[in-house]
């Protein structure tokens, strides 16, 4: 493997890789404001908000994210003066906000589900001791349903950030070159195919330290 074409090309490849954290960030966070209402509405007794819910994570989890992806970014345009009335064309014209826009959209399904279950799971003494002791609905969901909840989920959760970093390589499809996008210009112009290796090489450095910062997490968290 030589060092010197990483060395070259190394501001480059810490565009793509500052360009793939900022797209997993922002995605990541978005996911995580989405997922609320999903698990609220999972969760709700009332038909409307159960069915939308339950609606919202079977299609984005049964479908392809790539496909998701071109749905907003390519068949946006079809709707183009609409979106300009409701002065949102500018974040579906863009690809890194609209491809956020999808990552967030898609990655909010999983932990929903992760979280509603980790809610199910949990004994339904806890909702009748809140209540005995004058807790009101959002507090007892606050300060004692979700503090374990997140618990039980927060490993999956983890698993689900390592995907959405292994997924960000298809928005080379949206014309958006993040670290794999570099690495494929890089080749195309040099043949040389130990980029790739070096590339497999960074992805698993990011993916460790997202490993580790979550098993921090964890061993936080079941610290008692």
């Amino acid at each position: 493997m030589d060092t010197s074409l990483v060395i070259e090309n190394a501001g480059r490849l810490y565009d793509g890789f500052k360009l793939t954290l900022a797209l997993v960030g922002l995605s990541a966070t978005c996911a995580a404001i989405i997922t609320v209402p999903l698990v609220l509405g999972l969760r709700s007794k009332a038909w409307a908000p159960r069915a939308f819910s339950n609606t919202y994570v079977t299609f984005f989890r049964g479908s392809p994210l790539v496909a998701q992806l071109f749905l907003l970014y390519y068949g946006s345009g079809q709707f183009r003066s609409v979106l300009e009335g409701l002065g949102v064309w500018w974040l579906f014209r863009d690809a890194f906000f609209c491809s956020v826009l999808a990552f967030a959209l898609n990655s909010a399904a999983y932990p929903a589900a992760l979280v509603k279950g980790a809610i199910d799971a949990l004994p339904e003494g806890q909702w009748e001791a809140a209540t005995a002791l004058g807790l009101g609905w959002v507090a007892t969901l606050r300060k004692v349903i979700m503090p374990q909840a997140i618990r039980r989920a927060l490993p999956g959760y983890g698993n689900e950030i390592v995907l959405l970093i292994k997924a960000s390589s298809i928005t080379m499809a949206v014309t958006l070159y993040e670290l794999l996008g570099v690495v494929k210009v890089i080749y195309s112009r040099t043949f040389d195919i130990s980029i790739y290796i070096w590339a497999a090489l960074i992805y698993i450095c990011i993916v460790s330290a997202i490993r580790l910062a979550f098993r921090f997490l964890e061993q936080s968290f079941f610290r008692w």
